[in-house]
């Protein structure tokens, strides 16, 4: 229990701080699962869409400071990596 007035406030800022950090985190996983799961179906023009959704999702929660921009950048990079690997055409 706060002693102090600003103690108090600290707190509110707290709670408020960590609803909306929790909600863009839960978004950005659910982008990211989405894209996975697109790439995994195999048809590369339609994982483009949730592809781009996940890059977005992840760009605006390491511009808030949600989550690390290198963790961003990294994952980003893994998602365009595996649908440009799901668009080339199987070779022998």
């Amino acid at each position: 229990m706060a002693n102090h007035a600003s103690a108090d406030k600290r707190n509110r800022q707290r709670i408020v701080r960590t609803t909306r950090t929790r909600a863009v985190k839960s978004a950005v996983r659910t982008a990211v699962k989405k894209a996975r799961s697109a790439i995994q179906g195999g048809d590369a023009k339609a994982a483009a869409a949730p592809v781009k959704e996940a890059s977005k999702a992840l760009a605006r929660a390491a511009s808030k400071g949600v989550i690390p921009a290198r963790s961003a950048s990294r994952v980003t990079a893994r998602i365009q990596a595996a649908l440009a690997k799901a668009a080339q055409p199987a070779s022998k």
